[in-house]
């Protein structure tokens, strides 16, 4: 009879394990769990970023990271509220049936279109009204003057003769320079006293005004 009965004997130390696995788990079970998980979009599957997941009722929660993960603690039997902006609000509750303190969900968001009503801002009570008032309008002429009295002949020619010269011009007058220095090597330079032409330029200059002082 004890030979016959042997295969029964594995079958009940297992059943007794796992009875005895479930007692401890149930024992040390506080009722807290580490609730993670992935928040994705209904249309793509997306990951969703930056999602609102907050315990209903208090001020306890999380926000899922750039990838849609998160993971808060909370209780068995908890509702939670997920929310984003363009997407449906969602809830999931804890299930209170749980032997483990560990628990993880994928949550799956639904897009929302918001559809706003029209919105018309007059700067006028009424359209008459700010018709009046737009052609009684008087535009200052300020700027106008301005930039007219900046375009002058003689303002653009004193900034011209002040403006410092641009990279062609910086190239132009090194190239000449350099043209001179080798022109004049091995002898002296010419004096630009004795020059006819420079003193030709200079009394033309003269008799122009360019020399005669400019009231600001």
């Amino acid at each position: 009879m004890l030979l016959k009965h042997t295969p029964l004997i594995p079958l009940v130390i297992g059943i007794s394990m796992l009875l005895s696995v479930h007692t401890y788990a149930q024992r040390n079970y506080t009722g807290l769990v580490q609730f993670s998980g992935m928040v994705v979009s209904s249309d793509s599957l997306r990951p969703l970023p930056f999602v609102s997941i907050i315990i209903k009722g208090t001020y306890r929660g999380t926000i899922s990271d750039y990838n849609g993960f998160f993971s808060f603690v909370s209780q068995a039997g908890d509702t939670l509220e997920f929310s984003a902006i363009g997407y449906r609000k969602g809830t999931y509750v804890v299930p209170d049936t749980l032997f483990t303190d560990r628990y993880s969900v994928i949550k799956i968001l639904t897009r929302d279109t918001i559809l706003l009503q029209e919105t018309v801002i007059y700067p006028w009570p009424t359209k008459a009204q700010f018709k009046q008032e737009f052609l009684q309008l008087r535009v200052p002429d300020d700027d106008y003057s301005r930039a007219k009295r900046n375009l002058s002949l003689a303002e653009l020619r004193e900034r011209m003769q002040t403006l410092p010269l641009d990279g062609s011009g910086n190239y132009k007058a090194s190239m000449i320079e350099k043209q001179e220095n080798l022109y004049m090597a091995g002898q002296y330079r010419s004096i630009s006293l004795l020059n006819p032409i420079a003193w030709a330029k200079f009394i033309e200059a003269w008799q122009r005004g360019d020399y005669k002082k400019k009231d600001d």
